[in-house]
C-alpha cells in the first residue's frame, strides 16, 4: 500500500505561480505534487497559465497562488473598497486601541484640485482637534459609569476603560483617517478586486490599485496580466446613477433594522434540508414530510440538528437554505466594522448627510456636546457644499457619526455568526445594537430557530442603547422648528439611541 503524504509546499521555495500549476497539474501527471513543483521553473509556470488559466478559461487555478499584501496610510473611505472583496482575509489598524495623531488624514486628489481644499484642512483638523480633546474628558466619564469589576486586575480595567472611551471619541474621525490594511488573497479573487477597484470613482481607490497590481505583478505576473479597468462595472454603475436620479429621495429616518424579507418556512425548510441529508428522498417530499410533523417532533429535529453546539462550533450548513434581508440605518463607524461580514450580500447607500448623525451620550456628559455638534455639522455642511464639484469625494470629510442606510440579506448561519460575535460585550456599543436588533428580529418570526443563536443571555437592543450610547439628530431639513435645532431627540429615530447611564 502506498503510503499516506501530508505536506506543505514551501512558499519560500516556490513563487506563488509554481505552486498554482504544481497542483493544477495533479489531475493530469501521476507525479507527487513536490516533485511537479521541482520540474517547474517562472517560465514553465507561465506558459502553463498562459494555456490554461488565460487561454482556456480554467480561472480556478489562480486561487492555489496566494499572496499577502500590506496596504499603509490608505483612508478609511478607500478601505471600505478594498475590503469589498468577499473572498480575501484582512486585519485592520483599529481605532479602539489606538490614539491616531492630528495629521493621519488623507487629502483627495478631487479636492486638492479644488477651491475647497483650505476649508477641507480646516474641517477634518477640527474634527481630529476634538476628537484629541476628548480623550481625557470622555475617560473620567465612562471611568464613573463602569467601576472596577471584583476579579479585574488595574492594568485590565485601565485597557477597559481606554478602550470604552475610544468607542466614544472615534464617532469624530473622518473617513479621511488613515489606516493600514493587511491582506491574504488568491490570485483569482485579487483580479477580480483589481478590476473593482481600478473602476471605481474615487482617485485614491484606482491610486491604490494601480500600486497592488504592480506589486502583486512580481510574484504572479501571469495571472495578473489582465486586471484593467473594467467598462462594464464603469458603464453600469453610471447608467443607474443616471436612472435613479429621476426617483424622488425620501431619507426620513426609521428604525434601526428592519426585518423587509424571511421565508414564513423557516423551521419546516432547515427540518426538511436535514431530512434530505440523511434520507434518499426528494426535496419535496421532504418538505412535506416536515411540514406533517406535529410542533414538538420539528423541535426535536431541531435540537438534535443544534442543541450540542457550544459557543466554538459552527452551526450545520443546512441553516444556509433559510434567508432574511434586512433594511438598516446604522452610523458610520458600525457600518465600518459590519461590512467586514461579507458571507452576506451588502448593498450600502453613497455615505451622505441624509440621516443625520449621532451624539454619544459620554460627549454630552464630559460637556462636550456643543464642540461636538459644531465640528460635526460644519463637516456635514462642507460635505454637501463639496458634492457637486467633488463628487463622491465629497464623503472625506465625513465622520463616523453619520448615518448610513445599507441592505444586508444573509443566511441563517451567517446571522448566528454576526449575532454571537458581534452581539457579545466586548464590541463596541454601536454594532453590538445592530446585531441585537437583528437577533430579535429574527426571533421575532422564527423564536425555535433564534432559540440556538447563542445570545439569549446578552443584554436585549434597549438595554444597550440605554447603556452607553448617544443621540440621535437628523438632518437639519428633516427637524422640526421647535428652537432646540440639533439638541431634539427625533422620535423616528428614537430606538438608534446609544446612551449611558440616566
Amino acid at each position: 500500500m502506498r503510503a499516506r503524504r501530508i505536506y506543505l509546499l514551501d512558499p519560500r521555495r516556490y513563487r506563488p505561480e509554481v505552486i498554482a500549476v504544481a497542483f493544477a497539474r495533479t489531475s493530469r501527471s501521476p507525479e507527487p505534487f513536490d516533485a511537479i513543483a521541482e520540474a517547474l521553473n517562472d517560465e514553465a509556470a507561465a506558459r502553463f497559465h498562459e494555456k490554461w488559466v488565460i487561454g482556456y478559461g480554467h480561472a480556478s487555478v489562480a486561487e492555489h497562488a496566494v499572496l499577502h499584501i500590506a496596504f499603509e496610510n490608505i483612508s478609511r473611505l478607500a478601505a471600505e473598497a478594498i475590503e469589498g472583496v468577499r473572498l480575501a482575509s484582512f486585519t485592520e489598524k483599529s481605532t479602539r486601541f489606538q490614539v491616531l495623531d492630528r495629521e493621519a488624514f488623507y487629502v483627495p486628489p478631487e479636492i486638492a484640485a479644488s477651491p475647497f481644499l483650505e476649508a477641507y484642512r480646516a474641517a477634518v483638523e477640527r474634527l481630529f482637534e476634538t476628537y484629541h480633546a476628548a480623550l481625557e474628558p470622555v475617560g473620567r466619564v465612562v471611568a464613573a459609569w463602569l467601576p472596577r469589576r471584583p476579579d479585574e486586575g488595574e492594568k485590565a480595567y485601565q485597557i477597559r476603560l481606554r478602550i470604552r472611551a475610544m468607542d466614544v471619541c472615534r464617532y469624530l474621525l473622518p473617513t479621511a483617517t488613515l489606516t493600514n490594511v493587511g491582506m491574504t488573497v488568491n490570485a483569482r479573487a485579487l483580479e477580480h478586486g483589481l478590476r473593482k477597484w481600478l473602476s471605481h470613482p474615487l482617485a485614491e481607490v484606482r491610486e491604490i490599485a494601480e500600486a497592488a497590481r504592480a506589486v502583486a505583478r512580481q510574484e504572479v505576473p501571469t495571472l495578473l496580466k489582465y486586471a484593467e479597468p473594467n467598462a462594464y462595472l464603469q458603464a453600469s454603475a453610471a447608467q443607474l446613477q443616471a436612472w435613479a436620479a429621476a426617483f424622488p429621495e425620501a431619507p426620513a429616518p426609521h428604525d434601526a433594522v428592519r426585518l423587509i424579507a424571511w421565508d414564513p418556512e423557516a423551521e419546516v425548510r432547515f427540518v426538511a434540508a436535514c431530512l434530505y441529508r440523511f434520507r434518499a428522498v426528494s426535496f419535496e417530499a421532504a418538505m412535506a414530510c416536515a411540514r406533517s410533523l406535529p410542533s414538538e417532533a420539528r423541535r426535536e429535529a431541531l435540537e438534535a440538528a443544534l442543541g450540542g453546539r457550544s459557543p466554538f462550533d459552527v452551526p450545520l450548513r443546512e441553516l444556509e437554505h433559510i434567508v432574511y434581508t434586512f433594511d438598516c440605518l446604522m452610523d458610520e463607524g458600525a457600518y465600518y466594522d459590519l461590512k467586514r461580514h461579507r458571507m452576506m450580500t451588502q448593498t450600502p447607500q453613497p455615505l451622505t448627510t441624509a440621516y443625520g448623525y449621532a451624539i454619544p451620550r459620554a460627549i454630552e456628559e464630559a460637556g462636550l456636546g456643543g464642540r461636538y455638534r459644531a465640528a460635526v455639522e460644519a463637516a456635514m455642511e462642507l460635505a454637501e457644499a463639496m458634492r457637486p464639484t467633488v463628487g463622491e469625494a465629497a464623503a472625506y470629510v465625513l465622520p463616523n457619526a453619520v448615518y448610513r442606510r445599507v441592505l444586508m440579506t444573509m443566511n441563517l448561519r451567517e446571522a448566528y455568526h454576526l449575532c454571537r460575535l458581534r452581539g457579545g460585550p466586548n464590541g463596541h456599543f454601536a454594532y453590538r445594537y445592530i446585531a441585537m436588533r437583528i437577533y430579535e428580529a429574527i426571533r421575532s418570526v422564527h423564536p425555535a430557530l433564534a432559540a440556538y443563536m447563542g445570545c439569549a443571555d446578552y443584554p436585549p437592543a434597549e438595554e444597550i442603547a440605554a447603556t452607553f450610547g448617544g443621540v440621535a439628530h437628523p438632518p437639519a431639513e428633516n427637524r422640526e422648528p421647535t428652537g432646540r435645532g440639533a439638541d431634539r431627540r427625533p422620535s423616528p429615530v428614537e430606538d438608534l439611541s446609544y446612551g449611558g447611564p440616566r
